[in-house]
């Protein structure tokens, strides 16, 4: 059987303009790692990182704190690929280890950042009482640079990873509870949750039913900015004393340490450096690739 004929009117014409064509429909069929390449690049560097941190052990490493006087200052070579230090510990050892610090305060900060902003931005965008004293609060913490609030809060406490998580995250706070509050305040103006409220609904069902869900998308992209960041901030204050005790191998240590001999021993610095703008690299171009899977008004150009 054959199907009516075609219609050529200026009507038919205009409908087959509309509709989107076979190249057109097999795009919007791609996957999404394919239509966004930022996120399929940073993803796989991420991803990569993460490996080569989880399986330092089997890396061909050595123990990273191990002091070898006779070996210091080597070239690389065979037994050590990116030389020794001045102490002769293995740097590329070292390098490997030191992802997993960077990594473990990226993820740490995001988290427990993304989770108390999350709180007081739900509190402070829902309830009006609440939000001139919680955002008041708010600006006095982003008043001050965040790292020297991490370097003054530093000051107050030993060095250890978990003080600099806690350090980091103080700091980091406020800005995810600015936005959340944002999203919050639009979303209370959006006609379902406006139906919802004319329906009955109670505050916990309008928080955690129809609010808390729609600020998933922007808080997620936030907090992989949040993680690079921490990373970038942890770097700084091991390199200035501030941060990780020197006996753990960190990245910011091993350029701390290298800077004496930067001229002599360049590689000292430029391995961690290296590594670290990798992996922030990786992280910041997830989070645009998020951001353009999760944002609405991309969606129709993806």
């Amino acid at each position: 059987m054959t199907g009516p004929p075609l219609d050529l009117s200026p009507s038919g014409e205009a409908l087959a303009a509309s509709l989107p064509s076979p190249r057109a429909r097999q795009k919007g069929r791609r996957p999404a790692l394919l239509r966004h390449p930022s996120l399929l690049i940073g993803g796989t560097l991420l991803s990569l990182m993460v490996l080569i941190a989880l399986f330092a052990p089997d890396l061909g490493t050595t123990d990273p704190t191990a002091i070898a006087p006779a070996a210091r200052l080597r070239p690389p070579s065979a037994a050590h690929w990116f030389g020794t230090d001045m102490l002769g510990r293995d740097i590329y050892s070292r390098v490997i280890y030191g992802a997993r610090v960077s990594l473990e305060v990226g993820a740490a900060v995001a988290v427990l950042a993304a989770t108390a902003g999350l709180g007081l931005g739900l509190v402070s965008g829902f309830f009006p009482l609440l939000d001139p004293f919680l955002m008041r609060l708010m600006d006095g913490l982003m008043s001050i640079p965040p790292i020297l609030l991490a370097i003054a809060l530093m000051a107050l406490t030993r060095g250890s990873v978990g003080n600099v998580i806690l350090a980091i995250t103080l700091a980091e706070v406020p800005r995810v509870a600015r936005l959340v509050r944002a999203v919050v305040l639009s979303l209370r103006e959006r006609p379902f949750v406006e139906a919802a409220i004319a329906a009955g609904a109670r505050t916990p069902r309008l928080l955690f039913r129809h609010i808390l869900p729609n600020t998933f998308g922007p808080l997620s992209v936030q907090a992989t900015y949040i993680a690079a960041s921490a990373m970038i901030t942890e770097a700084i204050l091991s390199f200035i004393g501030a941060g990780t005790p020197p006996i753990i191998p960190s990245w910011g240590n091993i350029m701390a340490e290298g800077r004496a001999l930067w001229q002599l021993k360049p590689g000292i610095v430029f391995f961690p450096a290296f590594f670290l703008s990798v992996t922030v690299l990786a992280v910041n171009l997830l989070g645009d690739g998020l951001r353009d899977i999760l944002d609405p008004r991309r969606l129709g150009q993806g």
